[in-house]
């Protein structure tokens, strides 16, 4: 897939192509919907299929509201990779791209920056300035410029709209099997690993402490699989403020690898939540603690060998 970073990128031209628009953050599985259509469009018109999304999110930009971002920029480009896309524009958004108006953004940005001659859209697809356009308009104003405009109905699970903020809400409880559900993955965060305070080493558990740019850290103890250099560990990974060991303490990611041995520092890791096993609480001292994270380890190890 080719990624191009804004409108004025020099390698961009204007090919023919079918366009799906959003900001695709998680790309759970209404984003799926939207580009397994966007790919049969595009084979079937013979165009190239190309995604337009943004960053920062809108909403930062405009100060509606702080949105805590599911995947960052790199993690949701991977995942329009392995969706199939064949290209992605991403938008710099700033207040000069809001000011746009809905003419503006279909027949200057759709139309001539991006050759589209055909546009997919989740059904809530807001766009112009102030946000004043939706689906309808989109559909109007496409017509007029030769456009071909699909809107893509929302996926349900469990009597529920599959959306970015449902899955923001459920990772921020903990609630990751429900959030993997919607994500049609588990939710995995990537970083590099750092000194700590090697607490656990001290309890008999050394975990790699994790340093990442992932903005949502689901609190809780999980089972989980490490990624590092392509191979995939079984692992226990705890998210919190160790409060065993006093207030003030910053949120960490600190993930035990199940028969790893070697060095980790300086690594780059992922950490792939697949099951919660308890929250994160107070423990009596740490003897308690380290019972506990025996416990803990012995539950992951337990449910990896059910899986084989």
């Amino acid at each position: 897939m080719v990624v191009y970073h804004g409108l004025d990128d020099p390698r961009l031209r204007p090919l023919p192509a079918a366009v799906a628009v959003g900001i695709f953050d998680g790309l759970h599985l209404g984003h799926r919907r939207i580009l397994d259509r966007l790919r049969r469009l595009a084979g079937r018109r013979g165009l190239r299929s190309l995604v337009l999304t943004f960053d920062p999110h809108p909403e930062r930009v405009l100060g509606l509201r702080s949105v805590p971002m599911i995947t960052t920029l790199d993690q949701r480009l991977d995942l329009l990779r392995e969706a199939g896309a064949d290209a992605a524009v991403v938008i710099p958004f700033d207040r000069a791209f809001a000011r746009l108006d809905g003419p503006a953004f279909v027949d200057g940005v759709l139309g001539r920056a991006l050759a589209a001659r055909e546009v997919v859209v989740g059904r809530r697809f807001r766009f112009g300035r102030n946000r004043r356009c939706g689906t309808a308009e989109l559909g109007r104003l496409g017509r007029q410029a030769g456009i071909g405009v699909h809107v893509v109905p929302p996926v349900v699970r469990n009597g529920r709209t599959v959306s970015s903020t449902l899955v923001r809400r459920l990772l921020g409880q903990g609630r990751t099997g429900e959030a993997a559900r919607l994500l049609g993955r588990p939710y995995e965060v990537s970083g590099r690993v750092v000194r700590g305070r090697q607490r656990g080493r001290r309890l008999g558990f050394p975990t790699a402490n994790l340093e990442t740019a992932n903005e949502i850290l689901p609190p809780g103890v999980f089972i989980s699989e490490t990624v590092r250099g392509g191979r995939a560990f079984p692992s226990v990974t705890s998210v919190g403020t160790n409060p065993t060991f006093g207030p003030g303490h910053p949120l960490s990611v600190e993930t035990l690898l199940l028969g790893f041995h070697g060095p980790l520092y300086g690594a780059a890791i992922t950490v792939r939540f697949l099951g919660k096993i308890r929250p994160t609480r107070i423990f009596g001292g740490a003897e308690a603690l380290a019972a506990a994270i025996g416990r803990d380890v012995a539950t992951a190890r337990a449910w990896f060998d059910r899986r084989g």
